[in-house]
């Protein structure tokens, strides 16, 4: 995870809910990359506090900053501790999310409204504070050619229905639209945006479908391309657009899905 040379070489990264799952492992490969990393959490200190440790250990720069992204304080405070640890903003990974799954008869108002406060409003809230950020920086101190890079984590489901999870699919509906209505915005100033949409991947929030070999055969007819994802998979993805090697890439949403997404039910002609 050191910082000595790498393809994020200079950049500050602010990566939400980074202490389990797909966050971390993004927190790790950004470090690995050169980033210097803001490490985001909302209630858990310790696993935080661990990967700052791990990262600074292996030679990098770190913090943790514990926030709520559905905040608006919190979100505003999360980038000014940012800036004053390290001086700037470069790259905003909006990965914070949540499920809260029930049949539409028995969700709650509360249910609905905590994952499209955190999963939707959560996005918004920390895109607009990374453009605030970018737009306060001068351009020619960017060690990038973009002005600033901001990728919201997003899911298969922005594009696939899904039964019993309206609140969570809304919510990533959402997302989708705010990437590409956010990257036509501030494209011309310089500032790309994009996002990520993982299939199954291999984490704690989704154990029950992967933990026994009857969920994980279930899972994989889903998948053509016949294995679970990992959250490396996803990190590698996230390096890439935040680097230069993606300049010219914006207002897209890379699925890292192993064909999640092309209705395996039609490989036989439906």
């Amino acid at each position: 995870m050191s910082n000595s040379a790498g393809r994020l070489t200079n950049h500050v990264a602010i990566v939400t809910g980074a202490s389990s799952g797909i966050g971390l492992a993004v927190a790790q490969a950004m470090a690995r990359e050169g980033a210097s990393v803001v490490v985001n959490h909302r209630s858990h200190d310790e696993p935080a506090e661990e990967l700052v440790e791990g990262i600074i250990k292996a030679g990098g720069r770190a913090i943790a900053v514990q926030a709520d992204v559905s905040r608006e304080e919190d979100v505003i405070r999360m980038f000014a501790e940012t800036v004053s640890a390290f001086g700037r903003v470069d790259v905003l990974i909006s990965n914070a999310g949540v499920q809260k799954d029930a049949a539409i008869g028995d969700m709650t108002l509360e249910d609905w409204k905590t994952v499209i406060d955190v999963n939707l409003t959560g996005q918004f809230l920390c895109a607009r504070e990374a453009v605030r950020s970018f737009r306060a920086q001068p351009r020619k101190d960017a060690p990038s050619r973009s002005a600033g890079n901001i990728i919201a984590m997003s899911s298969v489901h922005e594009i696939i229905p899904w039964a019993g999870h309206v609140n969570y699919a809304s919510s990533k509906g959402g997302v989708r639209m705010l990437t590409q209505s956010l990257a036509q915005e501030v494209a011309a100033e310089g500032i790309r945006v994009n996002a990520i949409a993982p299939g199954a991947i291999r984490t704690p929030i989704n154990q029950e479908a992967w933990e026994t070999e009857e969920a994980l055969t279930n899972l994989l007819r889903l998948i053509p391309y016949g294995r679970i994802g990992e959250p490396e998979d996803v990190a590698r993805a996230v390096v890439w657009l935040a680097s230069d090697e993606a300049d010219y890439v914006t207002g897209t949403t890379l699925f890292v899905d192993g064909g999640m997404s092309l209705y395996p039910e039609f490989r036989d002609n439906g």
